[in-house]
This record gives structure tokens, sequence and C-alpha cells, in this order.
């Protein structure tokens, strides 16, 4: 089951990417990645998400505007 949610409360972005059992997170600041025991990843978190969206579509535009120049 893949899903993906926004919670606006607390501005994250939630990506499922399995309904397996969550063992253990490991985070890369705004970043944390939920894993089974045997490692595969099944959830992902962004931390303040608008931020982040933001500043990766941003760099994108910009990347392609330097391409195409």
């Amino acid at each position: 089951m893949k899903r993906i949610r926004y919670s606006k409360d607390v501005d994250a972005l939630l990506i499922e990417l399995s309904d397996k059992t969550i063992d253990y997170a490991e985070d890369a600041g705004q970043i944390i990645v939920h894993f089974t025991k045997d490692g595969e990843p099944v959830l992902i978190e962004i931390l303040d998400a608008k931020d982040f969206l933001l500043r990766s579509f941003s760099t994108v535009v910009t990347e392609q505007e330097a391409v195409l120049r």
C-alpha cells in the first residue's frame, strides 16, 4: 500500500512505501526514513515540508535554466 499524505499542523510530508512493521528509523536532517528489521524502507517523513519542497523545486528550475543557456 503506497500513500502520500501531508500533515498541515506539523508541516510534514509522509510517504508510505509499504504496510510492513517499522523496526527502526534513521534521520538525515529534515528527512526520516523508517525501516523494517530487514532494512527495507517503509515510511519516509519530510519535516518542514513546504520549505524543503520549495528549495528542491527552485534547485531543479535553476539547473534546467543553466542547461538551456
